[in-house]
């Protein structure tokens, strides 16, 4: 009886594991695609194995009735396709290590997706949170308030400055601005390198959040960049502060995120003419095509500018549906 027949329930069948083996040995997956890649798979094995079947004799018809379960449970598009993309690695894995002699996933589409735009902010809402920011640091009382205002102020300063990831931010190491503060190097996905530019403003945000910071003993013995009381600063309360700041500067909580400003970064410097390859570089993005999205984000913008405010506009271009 092989593994993947007798396995304990919540154990990974044996060609599971060995793909998730892989992914860690040769693609260095981070823990939480390794737990993302084993709930989903887990989830299509568990479904194989209700119809006795495993995942050496699974067919491309039980591929598509695991999909249109998925369907009929309400899942949505792009949740199955996230799903049917982990399939499709997991057996291009088998044939390739010769556990399979096909792969059943070679004909299947995947579901039909809308083509959903980041969402992201007008270089003016910004500039206007940046402002927000800086006052705030200004007239924040001494202590505790002034140190959470200005770690407030360097993180906006520098998210935006940079386009990094949330992780990418709040992993920084208070030795990453030693070498040369004009520059910092960002370890992305999959244990790339990049070199990524800091602004005047961001350094200088960033030099008067640790001074503030050295005042604070703990604090100055954290070796994070952004350190909170317990640790480094959590992605959640990043947003909470993030989300009271929009409030202030009187813009729409929902619409103010570290991503949305990540993508802000990105579509201001393709709106000022950047080079899309030097964009790709700088966010980390290992295929351009996921960088190309952000020229829809601004020729949607435009479009809609050109609807709304030129006179002839409804006689030269179609109504938006």
């Amino acid at each position: 009886m092989t593994r993947s027949q007798g396995a304990e329930p919540g154990e990974p069948s044996s060609e599971l594991q060995l793909f998730l083996d892989m992914l860690m040995a040769e693609r260095g997956a981070a823990a939480h695609t390794i737990e993302a890649y084993t709930r989903d798979l887990s989830a299509f094995l568990a479904f194989l194995a209700a119809k006795g079947r495993s995942a050496r004799e699974a067919s491309a018809d039980d591929v598509r009735a695991f999909l249109a379960a998925l369907q009929k449970k309400g899942l949505a598009p792009t949740s199955r396709a996230r799903k049917l993309s982990a399939i499709r690695q997991f057996f291009r894995f088998l044939l390739a290590e010769g556990l399979r002699a096909d792969d059943p996933c070679s004909d299947i589409d995947s579901p039909k997706l809308g083509r959903p735009l980041p969402k992201i902010l007008s270089l003016a809402e910004v500039e206007t949170l940046v402002e927000t920011a800086a006052r705030g640091a200004e007239n924040a009382a001494d202590g505790v308030a002034r140190r959470r205002a200005l770690r407030l102020y360097a993180l906006l300063e520098t998210l935006y400055a940079t386009g990094l990831r949330v992780s990418e931010l709040l992993a920084l190491r208070c030795g990453v601005l030693a070498t040369d503060d004009r520059v910092l190097t960002i370890k992305g996905k999959g244990g790339r390198e990049r070199l990524v530019p800091l602004n005047d403003a961001a350094r200088d945000a960033l030099k008067a959040h640790l001074a503030a910071a050295s005042e604070d003993e703990a604090r100055s013995a954290s070796p994070w960049l952004f350190a909170s009381s317990s640790g480094a600063l959590t992605r959640q309360r990043f947003g909470q502060e993030l989300k009271a700041l929009a409030i202030a500067a009187g813009i729409e909580p929902t619409r103010v995120s570290p991503h949305v400003l990540r993508h802000a970064f990105a579509s201001h410097l393709l709106e000022r003419g950047a080079d899309l390859r030097t964009v790709q570089q700088l966010l980390g993005h290992a295929d351009i095509s996921t960088t190309q999205i952000y020229t829809h984000v601004i020729e949607e913008r435009l479009k809609r500018l050109v609807e709304e405010h030129h006179p002839l506009a409804q006689m030269h271009l179609p109504k938006r549906p």
